[in-house]
C-alpha cells in the first residue's frame, strides 16, 4: 500500500496533468477587437478658455473611446436641439408667430397667446406626430452612417437642411465647432431653466414675472 501523504502527492500531479492536458485543447481566448480613435478630450471640440476640457463628471474616463464617441454624439445632438428649444421658447414667449392656421381650428396666432409648454399642449395630434417622425427620420438617418462614428466615422451632421463644410478650412471649422458646442451647452443650462421656472414658480428669480413663464 502506498503511503497516504504520497498518494495525495500523487493524485495531485494526476490532477494537474489532466488540467494541463484539457487546457491544450481548450480554444484560445481571442483579445477583444478595439477601434483605435486616439480621441483625447483636451484636443475635441469644445475644449477652450476658460473652461477647458468640459468634462465635470470624468465621464471620457467611464469607459473605451467608442464610449467617448457616443458620448459626444449625444452631447452635440442635445446641442443643437437645445438652442433650437431654446430660441424657439423666446420666440413663442415674445409673441411672434406665423400667419395664418396652424390647423382647421387651431391659429398660430391663438399659440401666440399660450405660454410655450401650453401651445405645445394645443398643437393638434397629428401635428405633433409630424414633429416626432421628422425628429425620428433625421435620427435614423445620422445613425445609419456606412462607418458610424463610435467605429471612426464623422460625428452626425445637422439633416434638415444640410450643411456642407467641405470648403471650409481647418481653424475656421474647428472654432465653428467650438462655438457650436459652446454655445449649445449654455442652451441646455438656458431651456432647463425654463422648465424649472414654469413648472416650479420663483425657482429662476431672474424670470419672476416674465409673462412667458
Amino acid at each position: 500500500l502506498l503511503d497516504p501523504q504520497k498518494n495525495i502527492k500523487m493524485k495531485s500531479v494526476i490532477a494537474l496533468a489532466l488540467i494541463g492536458s484539457a487546457a491544450a485543447f481548450a480554444p484560445a481566448t481571442q483579445p477583444k477587437a478595439s477601434v483605435a480613435l486616439s480621441a483625447d478630450l483636451s484636443s475635441m471640440a469644445g475644449a477652450t478658455a476658460p473652461v477647458g476640457p468640459f468634462d465635470p463628471m470624468n465621464l471620457a474616463e467611464s469607459g473605451s473611446d467608442e464610449t467617448l464617441a457616443w458620448f459626444r454624439a449625444a452631447e452635440l445632438k442635445h446641442s443643437r436641439v437645445a438652442m433650437l428649444a431654446t430660441t424657439g421658447y423666446i420666440v413663442q414667449g415674445s409673441g411672434i408667430h406665423f400667419p395664418g392656421m396652424l390647423s382647421s381650428d387651431v391659429s398660430f396666432e391663438s399659440l401666440s397667446t399660450m405660454k410655450p409648454l401650453e401651445a405645445w399642449g394645443a398643437v393638434p395630434d397629428a401635428g405633433k406626430a409630424q414633429i416626432l417622425g421628422t425628429i425620428f427620420i433625421a435620427e435614423l438617418i445620422s445613425e445609419s452612417k456606412a462607418v458610424h462614428y463610435t467605429k471612426g466615422g464623422s460625428l452626425p451632421t445637422i439633416v434638415f437642411p444640410p450643411v456642407d463644410f467641405s470648403g471650409v478650412d481647418a481653424v475656421t471649422l474647428k472654432k465653428k465647432q467650438d462655438a457650436e458646442l459652446n454655445n449649445g451647452r449654455l442652451a441646455m443650462i438656458s431651456i432647463m431653466s425654463f422648465f424649472a421656472a414654469v413648472s416650479i414658480p420663483g425657482s429662476v428669480p431672474a424670470l419672476v414675472g416674465n409673462a412667458a413663464f
